[in-house]
């Protein structure tokens, strides 16, 4: 697994010429740099020095601590007004051991929440980077690992047979390594490497390899690890191979959801105890004796350090929320490529190197991602397990019998019931210099980067640092560029009259608990206290959160608002106008006649008058009939007689017709 590289502490703006570690121990007591009187060398060698014997008073204490929660620690004491300093003036001796005196006091509290929150959030700063910064350092200390080996054979002069042979064991070593498919002192998985690189590079190929260009031997390196593991990972799936191959879609398929589950549950008790937390306090405002009562236990301390590692989970969970996506779609693709070279090779014994070389590459490629995926959920599944130490102040300041007690009589509320209590929406006419943002009139209203991570402003001003989730839906204010949240429309209201008194009560409120500066993202306040995971945001802030509004409107365009100017009789073609000329010439020669025919002469309207028509009819024939007589004949003799011969005589006894 690939370690996460070091990063500047939070205390650290960017500096050129300077190393990461040494600007963060600089600039962590940058009191006020345009007016400092000491010299930047003797600055940087009095904080060092600070720092270091901080550091060694909380190591003779037997707490071991990193210059990182130092300097961010001697930051947050300077500037706590209750602590004395002076921010326009150099720091003398005195003030030295009051400033270290008071930073081992703070890091050696190891029941204070707050700081629990400050290394928690220190070391989320230290070991969380977005993924795509995340797969750019992992691919590049991957590169930096397999140089070493990459050098050896491109640097490589073999002539004689024996070097050649070793030539080619580097370069299948170098392929294994590179593809992360087995172990290179596996023989079995050397074997199948071996074959697979022999098909598409035998070994009789080295002497052109060895005239090539160390780029294009890179490159040559390079293309040969991608097509042998596309054809180890084919060869794999047919059941021919894939030794020492691990299957990747199904591990994360399993691990994925653990992870899942996992973060969705440590969120949820997160989130109960918050509820909880506020609930007390929110008892605690209705009664001032009830206050003094429970000051000892830093009710306010202990919500901002569950509150910051609710946070910090949502973000991780993010993060494996587009793995699991990404995952989905690689195992879609990995199938399809796979589906297509087995249509392609079939049962050929020959398949052309146009066709299927590409997809090898793309099954290596594909292959490539679901290892950083691997990489990228064993990271932060590990970075959630190390978040949970930075809790261990809350079962000892607050066991549950004592929380039972503080509960008592109190209706414990979650974010959703308070959002659903308070729907009333601002009146927007009711503030004529003000703008208000609402769903409906703001396209990317989900997307506007609302301040102080959207809890609301003038609850935490005026209740001295209560911890409430605004409400969107009751309307966004927009002041000087920066949106903000109400939980409620009264409370929106009581903000908008005097914005700026409420942002200066959250500053001041946030000089006092450093651990609020990151948690509600003050780090224009306070600029030397942006963590290194934040700084691309606030130089970015510009691009992503300006509103997108939307209105009703229509607009009407008259057809012809001016008279036309057109010339009808223009013609742009003289030949048009030469033919024009000539016929008006030949006019000129014309006489007009008339004439008049029968016919138009003196014509006028005429009229007639028909009668209606009727029914009538008409006889054209009558019913007649004729009778046929009927024939009778009759053959008299036909029996016979004495005589031989048999003589018959024919009677016709028929009518006659005019008898009938």
């Amino acid at each position: 697994m690939v370690t996460r590289p070091a990063r500047r502490a939070p205390s650290c703006p960017e500096g050129p010429g300077k190393d990461p570690g040494e600007e963060s121990l600089d600039t962590a007591l940058a009191l006020d740099s345009g007016q400092a009187r000491m010299p930047p060398t003797q600055a940087e060698s009095v904080i060092k020095n600070i720092i270091r014997e901080i550091g060694q008073e909380c190591a003779a204490h037997g707490e071991i601590v990193s210059e990182t929660l130092v300097a961010f620690m001697v930051k947050a004491v300077v500037l706590d007004p209750s602590n004395g300093f002076n921010m326009d003036r150099t720091l003398i001796k005195s003030d030295v051991q009051k400033l270290v005196k008071h930073c081992v006091t703070r890091l050696l509290d190891n029941k204070n929440p707050s700081l629990d929150t400050i290394k928690m959030q220190v070391y989320f700063d230290m070991n969380y980077t977005s993924r795509e910064e995340f797969l750019e350092e992992h691919h590049r200390v991957l590169e930096s690992r397999l140089g070493s080996v990459m050098r050896e054979i491109t640097d490589n002069r073999a002539c004689a047979r024996e070097e050649l042979e070793s030539l080619y064991r580097k370069i299948v070593s170098y392929v294994l390594l590179r593809s992360g498919l087995g172990s290179p002192t596996d023989i079995k998985i050397v074997r199948e490497a071996t074959a697979a690189l022999q098909s598409v590079f035998p070994q009789a190929e080295l002497g052109t390899f060895l005239t090539l260009s160390k780029k294009d031997k890179e490159r040559q390196l390079k293309e040969l690890t991608m097509i042998v593991t596309g054809i180890r990972l084919f060869n794999r799936d047919c059941g021919k191979g894939g030794e020492g191959i691990d299957d990747l879609p199904a591990i994360l398929h399993e691990a994925i959801p653990a992870t899942t589950q996992h973060i969705d549950s440590q969120l949820q008790i997160s989130q109960e105890q918050a509820y909880r937390y506020t609930a007390i306090l929110e008892k605690v405002r209705q009664n001032p004796l009830m206050s003094v009562q429970l000051q000892p236990y830093m009710l306010k301390e202990a919500l901002y350090n569950v509150r910051q590692y609710e946070i910090f989970l949502q973000i991780i969970l993010s993060d494996i929320i587009t793995c699991a996506q990404e995952v989905e779609m690689m195992i879609k693709k990995l199938g399809a490529q796979l589906e297509q070279l087995k249509m392609i090779v079939k049962s050929k014994t020959a398949v052309p190197t146009s066709q299927v070389f590409p997809i090898f590459i793309a099954l290596s490629n594909l292959w490539t991602s679901f290892q950083d995926e691997t990489v990228l959920i064993s990271v932060l599944s590990n970075l959630t397990s190390h978040l949970e130490a930075f809790l261990g102040a809350h079962e000892l300041l607050f066991p549950e019998k004592v929380l039972r007690g503080l509960l008592d009589g109190v209706t414990v509320k979650t974010d959703v019931c308070r959002m659903r209590e308070q729907m009333d929406r601002v009146n927007a006419e009711d503030f004529r210099k003000l703008e208000w943002l609402f769903p409906e009139t703001t396209a990317n209203f989900d997307k506007l980067l609302l301040q102080y991570r959207g809890f609301c402003a003038y609850t935490f001003a005026t209740t001295d640092g209560l911890l409430l989730p605004g409400n969107s839906a009751i309307g966004i204010l927009k002041y000087k560029d920066k949106y903000y949240t109400f939980n409620s429309r009264d409370a929106a209201y009581s903000f908008a009259e005097n914005p700026e008194n409420y942002i200066n009560l959250i500053t001041e409120k946030a000089k006092k608990n450093a651990e609020l500066i990151q948690l509600l993202e003050l780090h224009q306040q306070f600029e030397t206290l942006i963590p290194y995971s934040q700084v691309s945001r606030v130089k970015d802030v510009d691009k992503h959160i300006k509103p997108i509004t939307k209105c009703e409107s229509g607009t009407q365009t008259d057809t012809h608002i001016l008279p036309p100017t057109i010339v009808r009789s223009y013609e742009w073609n003289e030949w048009e106008l030469r033919r024009k000329a000539i016929k008006l010439a030949n006019l000129r020669q014309k006489v007009t006649h008339s004439v008049q025919t029968d016919l138009s002469h003196m014509r006028r309207e005429n009229g007639s008058q028909v009668y209606s028509s009727k029914d009538a009819s008409t006889q054209s024939m009558k019913e007649g009939s004729t009778r046929v007589p009927r024939p009778q004949v009759y053959i008299a003799g036909l029996r016979g007689g004495r005589a031989k011969t048999t003589c018959g005589v024919k009677v016709n006894l028929t009518r006659a017709i005019d008898e009938t």
